[in-house]
């Protein structure tokens, strides 16, 4: 599963989520997908670098 259809699979299930604890762990969990989504397209484009700081 690619990190784009595990953002729409989460998305999709805090939708249909009626738990509040459910669905802010789904909150959660779909914010980080995000974001590591941002750090992968970051990287691609060369607008950050992951290796080491020294």
């Amino acid at each position: 599963m690619t990190i784009e259809q595990h953002i729409e699979e989460l998305r999709a299930e805090l939708k249909s989520a009626c738990d509040t604890v459910e669905r802010r762990q789904i909150q959660a969990e779909l914010e980080l997908a995000q974001a590591d989504l941002a750090v992968m397209l970051a990287e691609q484009d060369g607008a950050i670098e992951t290796g080491p700081p020294f």
